[in-house]
């Protein structure tokens, strides 16, 4: 987690603990697609970032779990709104990290995001809802996929006998590298001005959630 999120993540736990009108003015002019539940699940506050990264607007009272108007594993399986990272937070009462999805906007385009669903707890330790806070790590998706493609080209060109092929294939595995470095160096330019009143975003077949931060290694849903 990078110390721009965590800061945001910790501004909107604060926020929601203080109440409703300090949680609007402290989250809604953020970047970051923020918002929270209550112990049921059901959307109580979202603000105006989330529209902008589901496509569609909330429904305050009525949307439960998540904001995504439809949800993926990054297999590509349909994902129930009921068995999100969110929901598994609450169910289980843990924060959930180390995992990525993949979320469908009504007009079809999909976005893969970091989820960083967090409880919160009362005064006396009860739990009274979460907090989630939705990082586009769509670039760092796409990034993955390059340098895949690019090592098996490079295995595809120490294995033929034709020099004529393996230096075509070693060229191509060159254009896949140098694809995902333009990706994740945007990635890590924009991060380098992010700050704790900003996020920069930059993502993603183990059904264990709590593993590490990882792209690529990490869990994902």
């Amino acid at each position: 987690m990078s110390d721009a999120i965590e800061t945001m993540l910790e501004r909107a736990l604060s926020a929601a603990l203080a109440g409703d009108q300090a949680l609007r003015e402290a989250l809604d002019e953020l970047p970051a697609a923020i918002y929270v539940t209550d112990v049921d699940g059901v959307i109580t506050y979202f603000n105006p970032a989330c529209i902008d990264f589901t496509g569609r607007r909330p429904e305050v009272g009525a949307d439960r779990w998540c904001v995504t108007w439809r949800l993926y594993t990054n297999a590509g399986e349909f994902l129930p709104h009921a068995e999100c990272p969110m929901a598994v937070a609450i169910n289980t009462q843990r924060p959930i990290r180390g995992v990525t999805a993949v979320a469908e906007r009504p007009d079809g385009t999909r976005v893969v995001f970091r989820p960083y669903p967090t409880p919160i707890f009362d005064k006396d330790g009860k739990c009274a809802g979460a907090v989630n806070l939705l990082e586009d790590v769509t670039d760092e998706a796409r990034a993955e996929d390059f340098q895949a493609q690019a090592r098996r080209c490079r295995r595809l060109a120490n294995a033929v006998a034709d020099d004529f092929a393996a230096d075509a294939l070693s060229r191509m595995a060159e254009e896949y590298e140098t694809k995902a470095a333009e990706l994740l160096g945007h990635k890590r330019f924009a991060n380098s001005g992010a700050d704790g009143n900003g996020i920069r975003q930059a993502p993603a077949q183990d059904p264990d959630i709590d593993g590490p931060d990882t792209v690529g290694r990490g869990p994902r849903f």
